[in-house]
C-alpha cells in the first residue's frame, strides 16, 4: 500500500530536474501513505516524473523499490495496492514467455509490483489488469510510445485523482498531493459541493475542486504526449464494468440449491482470504462481531490452522457508551474461533480530540461520521499489525442494508397511495420530536410493510419522511441516502437535481434490474456508495496511520458470483445476506451474531449540543458563511437552531456542512 503522484508535461517547458522537484513536492504531501520508503523517477528525455511513497508489505528489501523499471527497460510503474494472485500471475508470465521463445526473466525479488509490471509489459495495460486480482491505482509510463496510462481497480478500493491544464497532466493518490504541484490553482466546484451536501461524499468522477477529476473504478486513462500538447485529454474508458458484471449475473441466475451456492461461495471466499493473508509483515483482522467480519475471521482461522500458522489476531474497538459498544459480541466470536483477540477501548476524549483533524486525514470534504471510529480503530490496530482484513463489501454485494430489505416493499406500498396523502405523512414525520417517535411510528404502521423484529430509529424515520413524497424510484432512492434532500438551497447559483435521477447511459437494463428493486438498490450502492464513501473512509483512515486494509468480499470473482444469486438467496423473511448467514452458521452458532445491525457510529447529536458546540458554532457563523460565499447561511442556521432545541436531530444535515467548513480551513481554500 502506497501513495503515488506525478506530472506529465507535454509542453516540454520543464526540465527533468524541475519535473523531479515537482513530483517530490507532491509526494511530500502523502508521506503517511508510505512511511517506509520513497522513490522518484524522471524520464531523461523529459516530459514525465513520478514519485512514490512505500508502505512495505511484500518483499521488504530494496528489490520492491518504486518507481520500478521493467526488465526490458521500456516501461516504468508507479503503483499503489496489492495483487493477491501475483504468484499465479508469475507462472502465467513465465509460461507465456517460454511459449513465445522469449528469454526467462531473472526476477529481482518476490514483490507483486515487479510481477504486475511484467504482466503489463507483456500483455498490455488492459489485458494485464484483467488477469490481476487485487486492489490498485497505478501509473504506467511507456518510454517508447511516450504514453502514460492511469488505472484503477475494479471496485474502487484505491484512489486516484488527476487534473489537466495547459498541457500538463497531474495525478496523485490523494487531493493534497495533487494541489501541491507547482502553480496549481483551483476553486470550489459548486455543483460538486451540492452533490457532496446530498451524499456526504463526492463520488467519482467528480471532485470538490474545479478541473480535478477522480478516475472511476474499473477505468483506465491513456494519455499520449502528442495528444496532450494539442490540448486533448482522452476520456477514461472502462476495462471492467460493474453494469456488465451485474447484468451477466442477473441474466443467468444461479440455478442450484442454496447449499450448493454456499459451497461455491465458500470456495471463492477461501481463495480470496488465502491470497489476502500473504504478507511479510504482521497481519490481523478487524472484528465487529457482525456477519461479514465474523465470516472473514472464521475463514482466516481455518486457513491458519490448515497451514500451521499462528493464531489469527483480531481487533475490536470498544466504547464506554453501551449504545455504541459491540466489543462483548466480538469477544464472544473471537473466543469461539480461537482467535488472539484485542479490544481497544476508545475514550470520548480521544474521539473529540480527533474531530478537528478529520479533514486533514480525509484530504477532501467527507462527512460519513464513521470516519471517526474507523480512524480510531485503525490507529489502535496499527500498534500491533501492519495489515488487516475486514468485512467491507459484504453489505453491498449480498444485500445487507435496511434499504435493500425494506425499501422495495415500502415503495410497492407507497406507489399505490396518493402523493398528497404521502406528503401529509411526510410533514408529520418531519415535525415530530424524538419523544414522540414511538407513537408516530405506531400511527403510520398501516402505511408501512412489516419490518420483522426491527423498529426504525428516529433518524431513519426522518429519512423515510424525505422519501415519502417521491414520485419515481430514483427520487425515492435519492431521498433515502441524502443528508440534505435539497442541497441546491444551500449553494448559491446551483440548481441541483437528485443525483439518482441523472440516469447515466451505463445503468443496468430495466428488464433485468427493475428500478426500485433490491438488485437495483444494490447496484447503486456498489456504483457510488461503496467506492465514494465506504472505501474512501477505510482507505484514508487506515493509510493515515500506515495500516493496509484488505477486503476479501471485494475479490472480483466473489462479486461476479454474488450478482448471479437469485433474490431469495439475498433477501428472505425480512432479512438480507441470506447466503452469508447460512455459510456463517457452519462456523458459529447464530446466537453469537444474529442481532440488529448497529452500524459504526458516535454520539454526534449529543456532542453538537455539548462538547462540540463552540467548535461547530464558529465554523458556521453566519457572517463567516456570507464572507466565504460557498453556503447560504439561512438553511444552515435553521438546522442548527432546530438541533439545539432538542426537538430534532439534525446531525446528518449539519455534519456535511461542518466537515466542508473544516476542510476549507484545513486546505486553505478561500475562493
Amino acid at each position: 500500500m502506497c501513495g503515488i503522484s506525478g506530472i506529465l508535461d507535454a509542453t516540454g517547458a520543464l526540465t527533468p530536474a524541475e519535473l523531479s522537484g515537482a513530483a517530490a513536492r507532491m509526494a511530500d504531501q502523502q508521506v503517511h501513505r508510505g512511511p517506509d520508503d520513497s522513490g522518484l523517477w524522471a524520464d531523461p528525455a523529459g516530459h514525465l516524473a513520478c514519485s512514490h511513497r512505500r508502505l512495505s508489505i511484500l518483499d521488504l528489501s530494496p528489490q520492491g523499490h518504486q518507481p520500478m523499471v521493467s526488465h526490458c527497460g521500456r516501461f516504468v510503474l508507479c503503483y499503489n495496492g496489492e495483487v493477491y494472485n501475483h504468484a499465479d500471475l508469475r507462472v502465467q508470465i513465465e509460461a507465456a514467455r517460454a511459449y513465445s521463445g522469449r528469454p526467462a526473466i531473472a526476477w529481482r525479488g518476490h514483490s507483486d509490483s515487479e510481477i504486475l509490471l511484467e504482466a503489463l509489459a507483456l500483455w498490455g495495460p488492459e489485458e494485464g489488469l484483467k488477469r490481476a486480482a487485487g486492489m490498485f491505482a497505478l501509473a504506467l509510463w511507456d518510454t517508447r510510445e511516450r504514453t502514460l496510462t492511469l488505472a484503477r481497480d475494479r471496485l474502487g478500493e484505491k484512489p486516484l485523482h488527476y487534473a489537466f491544464s495547459q498541457g500538463r497532466l497531474l495525478f496523485a493518490s490523494e487531493l493534497p498531493g495533487l494541489t501541491a504541484a507547482p502553480g496549481f490553482t483551483s476553486r470550489v466546484d459548486r455543483a460538486a459541493l451540492a452533490l457532496y451536501l446530498r451524499l456526504s461524499c463526492v463520488p467519482a468522477p467528480h471532485c470538490i475542486l474545479q478541473g480535478v477529476r477522480k478516475l472511476p473504478a474499473g477505468h483506465l486513462l491513456t494519455a499520449r504526449v502528442a495528444d496532450l500538447s494539442g490540448g486533448d485529454l482522452p476520456a477514461p474508458r472502462a476495462w471492467w464494468s460493474l453494469t456488465e458484471t451485474m447484468e451477466s449475473g442477473l441474466a443467468k441466475p444461479f440455478a442450484g440449491t442454496e447449499a450448493e451456492a454456499q459451497d461455491i461461495l465458500l470456495g471463492l471466499l477461501r481463495q480470496s482470504v488465502r491470497g489476502q493473508m500473504v504478507a511479510d509483515v504482521p497481519l490481523g483482522a478487524l472484528l465487529s462481531g457482525g456477519i461479514d467480519s465474523s465470516l472473514v475471521a472464521a475463514l482466516m482461522s481455518q486457513q491458519a490452522a490448515s497451514s500451521g500458522g499462528e493464531q489469527v489476531r483480531t481487533f475490536t474497538i470498544g466504547y464506554t457508551d453501551a449504545a455504541y459498544d459491540e466489543s462483548a459480541q466480538a469477544e464472544a466470536v473471537a473466543r469461539h474461533l480461537g482467535c488472539r483477540h484485542t479490544t481497544l477501548v476508545a475514550r470520548p476524549e480521544d474521539a473529540l480530540a480527533l474531530v478537528p483533524k478529520l479533514m486533514r486525514i480525509a484530504g477532501e470534504p467527507f462527512a460519513d461520521a464513521s470516519l471517526l471510529p474507523t480512524r480510531l480503530v485503525a490507529e489502535l490496530t496499527r500498534g500491533h499489525v501492519t495489515v488487516c482484513l475486514s468485512g467491507d463489501g459484504g453489505d453491498e454485494l449480498f444485500a445487507g442494508y435496511n434499504r435493500h430489505v425494506h425499501a422495495p416493499r415500502l415503495w410497492a406500498r407507497l406507489a399505490g397511495l396518493p402523493v398528497g396523502l404521502r406528503g401529509v405523512a411526510a410533514g408529520l414525520l418531519q415535525s415530530v420530536s424524538p419523544r414522540s417517535w414511538d407513537r408516530v411510528f405506531a400511527a403510520l404502521s398501516p402505511l408501512l410493510p412489516k419490518l420483522g423484529q426491527q423498529r426504525l430509529p428516529g433518524e431513519k424515520l426522518h429519512k423515510l419522511a424525505q422519501a415519502l413524497p417521491a414520485r419515481v424510484p430514483p427520487a425515492y432512492y435519492a431521498a433515502l441516502v441524502s443528508a440534505w434532500p435539497d442541497p441546491g438551497l444551500l449553494v448559491p447559483g446551483v440548481s441541483e437535481a437528485p443525483w439518482a435521477l441523472r440516469q447515466p447511459a451505463g445503468w443496468p437494463s430495466a428488464r433485468l434490474c427493475p428500478q426500485g428493486s433490491t438488485a437495483w438498490m444494490q447496484y447503486l450502492d456498489a456504483a457510488w456508495y461503496l467506492p465514494g464513501d465506504i472505501l474512501t473512509k477505510v482507505d484514508r483512515a487506515a493509510m493515515s496511520v500506515g495500516l493496509e486494509s484488505r477486503a476479501p468480499y471485494l475479490d472480483h470473482r466473489v462479486a461476479e458470483f454474488a450478482w448471479s444469486l437469485p433474490e431469495s438467496m439475498r433477501v428472505r423473511g425480512g432479512q438480507g445476506k441470506q447466503l452469508l448467514r447460512g455459510l456463517l452458521s457452519r462456523y458459529l452458532p447464530p446466537e453469537l451474531w444474529e442481532r440488529p445491525k448497529m452500524g459504526f457510529g458516535v454520539p454526534l447529536g449529543d456532542w453538537l449540543r455539548g462538547e462540540l458546540k463552540d467548535w461547530a458554532q464558529a465554523l458556521i457563523d453566519p457572517a463567516r458563511l456570507r464572507r466565504e460565499g460557498h453556503l447560504e447561511p439561512g438553511p444552515v442556521q435553521k438546522a442548527w437552531t432546530e438541533h439545539q432545541s432538542g426537538r430534532f436531530n439534525r446531525q446528518y444535515r449539519l455534519w456535511p456542512v461542518l466537515m466542508f467548513q473544516s476542510w476549507l480551513e484545513t486546505a486553505g481554500i478561500s475562493g
